[in-house]
């Protein structure tokens, strides 16, 4: 990204910022809007962004005319320029690509892929599979075109049916809106589970290729219906079986108000290799240490089967790392290339970081210029 402009977005009524490939540094206090511009540029990324914030509290305050994002995105094949904009009262983003209307984000992750990481995500392995679903799938999303739209169309699917099962007077055992809404599952579900397995192949190989570092090596696995039965079976017997177990459960499903299984209840287990332990057993370090090394060898995967290095949105990353650890995180990213936004209250933290940085200082929701940074 050489150019990003935000206008009426929360802290920001108006920002134009041109940088270089490389680290972007953004430093200031506490509720200056350092994480307001990483959540910016998670908008032109499909699904909620990097806080999965409602659109209308995107808005600047007395902002009624709503908020718009502009990037300039450098590609393999030409420049492109990207615009996210949403309008108070609307009922979502609407996309520009170099001026014109469009609908999707599939292209635009294609050419911008992100991954991010933030301090929410410090309680990933000890919170609810929901939040480890969305990082194995948001990291999918880079690697698989169509998965977001597949993700959501199979969550209208069940939402509908789920709402049917329990309409009194459904007749359950020969239903044709039931099938209908079931073979949409099945396949969808079958693919979106193959796309997961596939984004957990790639990251079993980028955690393998991973230098050895201070961060702790990582072992995952997941934990579906779905993702076992392809280990074993060819697509095309696990979908025909997920459709005639889905018909033969709708009495239950019925009955406890929502699918009991599917996609939507698979885990993503992450164990410590070297102590053979559960992440979410591991001391509140190790853990951290866990996930810089599983973004890390994201990032990896995605620039080895894609050949494009993923923008990486690092939102205080550095606070609770000591010196050392510091400094493998800063030498992973000097050797990953690409570019990287980091956010962090402390401009000595980043004292060390001195290969291809810019560095912002954002105060009260203005952006002033440090060494190799123009405005």
């Amino acid at each position: 990204m050489s150019r990003l402009r935000l206008t009426h977005f929360r802290s920001h009524a108006g920002v134009d910022i041109n940088v270089d490939c490389g680290a972007v540094i953004l430093t200031g206090p506490n509720g200056a809007g350092k994480t307001n511009i990483l959540e910016a540029i998670s908008m032109l990324a499909p699904g909620r962004g990097l806080r999965s914030a409602q659109l209308d509290d995107m808005a600047a305050t007395h902002a009624d005319a709503g908020w718009t994002v502009l990037a300039d995105i450098t590609t393999a094949t030409a420049p492109m320029r990207v615009g996210v904009g949403f309008e108070h009262g609307g009922t979502g983003r609407e996309l520009r690509v170099d001026g014109a209307p469009a609908r999707g984000f599939e292209k635009i992750s294609m050419a911008l892929p992100q991954l991010w990481l933030t301090p929410a995500m410090d309680r990933l392995f000890t919170d609810s599979a929901g939040g480890r679903r969305r990082f194995i799938d948001r990291f999918a999303q880079t690697l698989v075109p169509g998965l977001s739209t597949q993700l959501n169309q199979y969550e209208r699917a069940m939402r509908e049916r789920n709402k049917l099962l329990q309409t009194p007077g459904t007749q359950i055992s020969s239903n044709g809106w039931l099938d209908g809404l079931e073979e949409n599952m099945a396949s969808l579900g079958t693919a979106i589970a193959a796309a997961r397995l596939a984004a957990l192949d790639a990251l079993a190989e980028g955690l393998a290729a991973m230098p050895e570092t201070v961060f702790p090596r990582a072992e995952v696995a997941l934990e579906g219906t779905l993702e076992a039965g392809l280990r074993a079976q060819p697509a095309i017997e696990v979908e025909d079986n997920w459709r005639a177990r889905l018909h033969g459960e709708r009495a239950r499903d019925g009955a406890a108000g929502r699918s009991l299984e599917g996609p939507h209840r698979t885990d993503l287990h992450v164990t410590h290799a070297a102590k053979n332990m559960a992440a979410a057993k591991c001391s509140t370090g190790e853990q951290k240490g866990l996930l810089v090394g599983l973004i890390m060898a994201q990032a990896r995967s995605v620039a080895a089967r894609t050949g494009d290095v993923p923008i990486l949105l690092l939102d205080e990353v550095a606070a609770h790392l000591d010196a050392a650890r510091r400094q493998a995180l800063f030498e992973i990213l000097r050797d990953l290339g690409g570019q990287s936004w980091i956010t962090g209250t402390d401009a000595a933290a980043f004292a060390d970081f001195t290969h291809a940085t810019s560095h912002l200082h954002i105060s009260a929701g203005a952006v002033l210029p440090g060494p190799g940074i123009q405005l």
